[in-house]
């Protein structure tokens, strides 16, 4: 009997659409870090994918074009300085306006990937207000 071997599904892809809300002043840039990897998450050069844009007013979008199906959290940070950082105080608090998916506040760190985890097997839009 001749056996026949399942052709593998071609693996799909989709788009993940970032609208930031809340932004005070015009000044700067806004980074979108998107991350994949849990043990990565919210950390400096972890991001497997990253888009600066200019602020123009209280809001901006980006996307990030082809992801593969699985889950994401993103960060998001107002570099009102324009330094490629986001800016913190003595105690590590920022000192920039900066957010994370699912809207999730941190209380006395920054919120877990599954927190903030976006299961992306949909092209989909999610919204970040900025915390300042």
């Amino acid at each position: 009997m001749l056996s026949v071997c399942p052709i593998p599904a071609k693996r799909k892809s989709f788009n993940l659409t970032v609208k930031v809300t809340g932004i005070v002043g015009i000044k700067g840039m806004v980074e979108f870090g998107l991350f994949d990897d849990p043990n990565k998450y919210a950390t400096v050069g972890g991001t497997c994918r990253q888009i600066r844009k200019k602020t123009t007013g209280s809001e901006v979008s980006c996307t990030f074009y082809n992801l593969p199906e699985k889950k994401y959290g993103v960060c998001i940070y107002h570099d009102e300085n324009n330094n490629n950082k986001c800016d913190k105080n003595f105690f590590g608090i920022p000192t920039e306006g900066y957010g994370f998916s699912n809207n999730k506040k941190p209380l006395l760190s920054i919120p877990s990937f599954e927190d903030c985890a976006v299961n992306l097997i949909s092209d989909k839009e999610i919204s970040i207000k900025v915390l300042y």
